[in-house]
């Protein structure tokens, strides 16, 4: 497999910076390192993208996240190993991510569910590490970036 070209916030170099500054913002929201790197693993695996679920996982375990959840993350409503706090947040995570598959995308359900859980500022930790890992997940899929070809 080869990549159609270099990932697009790399060619367009301004670009790289305000997205990293973004995803380091995103880590001073108040939520736990391991919720927010399951919730980029499995906006990465809704969304095919191949490098981002190997740099995801990659990165999960760096923040502690057993091999157990990784396993399993992509199965976590019947998986033993998530809190409700992170059922929560991977369920507002599935929910923006695929907007498109229900007439109202983020329920009240959803939502009201996260909020018992995160303040303001942690919902929208949680909801910029969806946004930009969706970003991220367009830019690679469609660019067909390697996994693993980055580190």
């Amino acid at each position: 497999m080869q990549s159609r070209m270099q990932n697009p916030a790399v060619v367009l170099s301004d670009a790289m910076q305000p997205i990293q500054q973004l995803m380091k913002t995103v880590h001073t929201g108040g939520v736990d390192g391991q919720t927010l790197e399951l919730v980029h693993l499995r906006v990465s695996q809704i969304n095919g993208c191949s490098a981002c679920v190997d740099g995801g996982a990659r990165t999960a375990r760096k923040a502690g996240v057993s091999d157990e959840r990784l396993a399993t993350v992509a199965a976590w409503r019947e998986a033993p190993y998530f809190s409700e706090e992170e059922r929560a947040a991977l369920a507002l995570a599935e929910a923006a991510t695929r907007l498109a598959d229900r007439p109202d995308a983020v329920s009240d359900e959803i939502w009201d569910a996260a909020a018992t859980y995160f303040d303001e500022k942690q919902l929208a930790a949680i909801v910029l590490m969806v946004g930009v890992t969706n970003l991220f997940n367009r830019l690679n899929a469609t660019t067909r970036q390697i996994a693993g070809a980055w580190g």
